[in-house]
């Protein structure tokens, strides 16, 4: 009998039912919600008259609408401020726990349940968020659902999914000195395209991944939602224990040592086979850039945006049209292009890791004066550290200014947005045509070739700063 994957030990384990031919039925084990996918579901319960089936395997956070600035203050921008007081009306009716505005629990979705422990490794982890992917850092099944399924965890604690395929994608080899996990995860999508992981659940392995933080496991596991994904993993180990001991909601004394013998068997087996395994040479990737409007558009920061003959006829429209909107020319050499705005945040790059990588960067060095830039901490937990660190003397000496917790510029839905026509380094997931603001021109990057950009106003290979 063959091995099985991490993959299949989790998603069996947590079968409640198989329809034949159809769906699994799928126990949930954290449901993480925020105030813009949630609010349909708790009308459509209220419209069925039911309850949260289990309020105490969900937490909300509000994080997407929320300012970045005076978060003392009522919320400006009345669309943002309503969809921040429903979720806290909806949680205190149905009895689920908030961490709002101001609490010092709050933060990103994404951000705050690592941190907090409550994301741990053989979950089911769903969240009305595309980038739930996030959590499979710890070796978890975490996934994005529409608004629809929301409702049904509220209603059910369980969800109807279809079993996707699996992938492995190995990274093998040493890191050269200024490349990051983000790098790494702009590299895979360059080569493997936005739709290269359509359908498949994917393991990421390799002495490359093994050799990263818990925090750089994050950013690969986040974005690979970006290649077409159903979410990505990593199975975890010393690193993932070291990082979830003594966390608030990590388990504790004895339900500690009964929870390591467990997680400790969640690894695939020598023997289980993958639908597709691809395999890269950590030695080839240096630090990236995208210079498209899609994450796949990613080039080395010191090569040359594709000329037309070296991309496919069948996308040679799309690719004008991408280079159109962002103002470039095909073969166009990309250091030494000149930026506007870097924003340093969001549930990709929002870590204390992240904010600690850019300020060693720019540490006694000032921000070009034509540059604006948001450095914006992942969780008020992120923000605390980064004062008590000195991250913040670092940043204020640079020239920086330290904002407050929230998704802020990673999508137009606050009071960050990029102007049109402006050129933003962001350290983000999406570059979309107006993802940051409609017009706004979005070059995806790592914190230091955020913070080589902040310092210098125009695209620089971070390893000449370090």
């Amino acid at each position: 009998m063959k091995g099985t994957t991490l993959f299949d030990k989790i998603w069996d384990s947590h079968v409640v039912k198989s329809i034949p031919d159809g769906p699994d039925v799928l126990f949930i084990e954290r449901h993480y919600i925020h105030e813009v996918t949630s609010p349909q579901a708790f009308e459509g319960l209220r419209e069925r008259g039911i309850k949260v089936f289990n309020p105490k395997r969900v937490i909300a956070t509000p994080d997407h609408n929320i300012p970045t600035k005076n978060q003392h203050l009522p919320i400006k921008e009345e669309l943002s401020r309503i969809q921040v007081e429903t979720l806290k009306n909806n949680c205190e009716e149905f009895g689920i726990t908030m961490y709002g505005l101001g609490h010092p629990l709050n933060g990103i979705v994404h951000v705050i349940g690592p941190e907090l422990g409550l994301t741990q490794p053989g979950m089911t982890i769903v969240c009305g968020d595309s980038h739930t992917s996030t959590h499979g850092a710890f070796g978890s099944i975490a996934f994005g659902i529409g608004t629809s399924e929301v409702e049904m965890t509220l209603a059910s604690q369980c969800i109807m999914q279809p079993k996707p395929k699996k992938m492995r994608i190995n990274i093998e080899g040493e890191l050269h000195k200024g490349v990051t996990s983000k790098d790494i995860i702009l590299y895979i999508i360059s080569k493997i395209t936005t739709g290269g992981g359509t359908g498949y659940f994917i393991e990421f392995a390799g002495s490359a991944i093994r050799s990263l933080s818990m925090e750089a496991r994050m950013t690969i596991c986040n974005m690979s939602i970006e290649m077409g994904a159903r979410g990505g993993m990593i199975a975890p180990d010393e690193k993932t224990f070291e990082y979830l001991k003594g966390r608030d909601f990590s388990p504790k004394g004895e339900q500690w040592e009964k929870a390591l013998e467990y997680w400790k068997t969640l690894r695939t087996d020598d023997d289980a086979e993958f639908d597709k395994e691809l395999t890269f040479d950590a030695n080839d990737i240096e630090p990236m850039i995208t210079y498209g409007t899609n994450p796949g558009m990613g080039e080395k920061i010191v090569g040359n945006i594709p000329a037309l003959d070296e991309v496919e006829e069948s996308s040679r429209t799309s690719f004008l049209k991408s280079l159109d909107y962002m103002g470039f020319q095909p073969g166009d050499k990309l250091e030494g292009k000149k930026i506007d705005y870097v924003f340093v945040g969001s549930c990709t790059n929002g870590r204390i890791e992240d904010l600690r990588m850019f300020a060693n960067a720019v540490k006694g060095r000032k921000k070009a004066d034509d540059v604006v830039a948001w450095i914006v901490p992942g969780s008020k937990k992120v923000e605390k550290q980064a004062i008590e660190e000195g991250i913040n003397d670092i940043l204020e000496e640079a020239g920086f200014e330290l904002r407050q917790p929230g998704c802020s510029a990673c999508l137009a839905m606050n009071e960050d947005k990029i102007p049109a026509g402006k050129y933003s380094v962001s350290t983000s997931n999406r570059n979309f045509e107006g993802r940051q603001g409609p017009g706004a021109r979005t070059m995806l990057a790592s914190p230091l070739t955020a913070a080589a950009a902040a310092i210098t106003g125009k695209l620089t290979d971070p390893r000449n700063i370090l």
